[in-house]
C-alpha cells in the first residue's frame, strides 16, 4: 500500500473532471424516497413549475393531477408518469423534467482499515472514493480489499456483497471501481496480512504481505542479509490448519503467506 496514490488526490481529480457527468447520470437512476425534495419543470408551462418535498406515503401534490406516488421509482419513470398524467385530458404531448434539489437523510457506515470510522451521512451521490477521503484515507495496515455489504443486490434481491480491490483503484488509479455508495452500505476495509522477519537480517520485524512477495523482497524490506547470515539455510516457519510447520532451506523465489515467520540463521563459518 507504501506505493499507492492518496485517497484525497483522486477524490480531486475525480470532482474536478468526472464527477459532474457520472452525477448527472446517476441522478437519472437514483430510487427517490421520502424526503427528496424535487423541482419538475413541465417545457411551455411555466405556471405548472413545482417544487415538491416527497412525503411519508411516498406522495407529492402536482397542479392540474392532484397526489402522485414517486416514492420507490426513479426520475426517468416520474418523469414519463407526469407526463402521461397530463396527457389524460390536460396537455398535449407534455415534456417533464424533474430535478432533485435535496436528497434525503442517507447514511453509511466504514469499518475497518480507515483513519476515522464509523457512520457517515452521504449528501446526494458519494462515491466509495469519497467517502474513504471522509473517513480520513486507509490505515497504514490496510490491505488489498473493501468489502460493501449492501441491503439488497442489483437484481433488486437479497443481500449483496461488492468487493473494492483498493489496488487496483487507491493504487494504480482505476476509477472505474468506483462505485456509488448507497444508504444503509456498511463498508469493511479489510486489514493486511503481515509475514516477520527474524534473525541475520539489518531490521527484523513485521512487514504487510503484498501480492507479489517473496522471500527475497521480504528479507531486502528487513534490510537485508547481515554479515553473519547464512543466505541457503533460510527458513520459514508456517502455520496451517492450526498446525505449525517448518519449511527448511527454502529458496529465495518462494512465496510469503499471512502469518510466515522468516528466519535466518547464522552461518558457521
Amino acid at each position: 500500500m507504501k506505493t499507492y496514490a492518496t485517497v484525497s488526490a483522486l477524490v480531486l481529480l475525480f470532482l474536478l473532471f468526472g464527477a459532474p457527468f457520472v452525477s448527472a447520470a446517476v441522478s437519472q437512476d437514483y430510487i427517490l424516497g421520502e424526503g427528496d425534495l424535487l423541482k419538475i419543470n413541465v417545457y411551455d408551462n411555466p405556471d405548472l413549475t413545482t417544487v415538491a418535498r416527497i412525503g411519508g406515503d411516498g406522495m407529492i401534490s402536482f397542479p392540474l393531477i392532484g397526489q402522485v406516488k414517486v416514492s420507490g421509482l426513479t426520475v426517468i419513470t416520474v418523469s414519463k408518469k407526469i407526463e402521461d398524467l397530463l396527457s389524460d385530458g390536460y396537455l398535449r404531448a407534455p415534456h417533464v423534467s424533474v430535478f432533485i434539489e435535496e436528497y434525503r437523510s442517507q447514511r453509511a457506515t466504514i469499518m475497518g482499515q480507515v483513519n476515522k470510522p464509523g457512520l457517515y451521512e452521504l449528501k446526494g451521490y458519494t462515491t466509495f472514493l469519497e467517502l474513504l477521503s471522509k473517513a480520513g484515507d486507509l490505515s497504514k495496515d490496510a490491505g488489498d480489499k473493501a468489502i460493501i455489504k449492501r441491503k439488497t443486490d442489483q437484481s433488486g434481491t437479497g443481500d449483496g456483497a461488492i468487493t473494492i480491490d483498493l489496488k487496483r483503484l487507491v493504487g494504480k488509479g482505476d476509477t472505474s471501481l468506483d462505485i456509488p455508495v448507497i444508504d444503509g452500505d456498511s463498508i469493511y476495509v479489510i486489514k493486511a496480512g503481515v509475514f516477520f522477519v527474524t534473525g541475520e537480517v539489518k531490521s527484523p520485524g513485521s512487514h504487510k504481505v503484498e501480492e507479489d512477495t517473496t522471500v527475497l523482497k521480504a528479507i531486502t524490506m528487513a534490510g537485508g542479509f547481515t554479515d553473519k547470515a547464512s543466505t541457503r539455510r533460510v527458513k520459514i516457519v508456517r502455520t496451517a490448519g492450526g498446525k505449525e510447520q517448518v519449511l527448511e532451506r527454502v529458496k529465495l523465489d518462494e512465496p510469503v503467506l499471512p502469518d510466515d515467520v522468516i528466519v535466518v540463521p547464522e552461518s558457521f563459518f
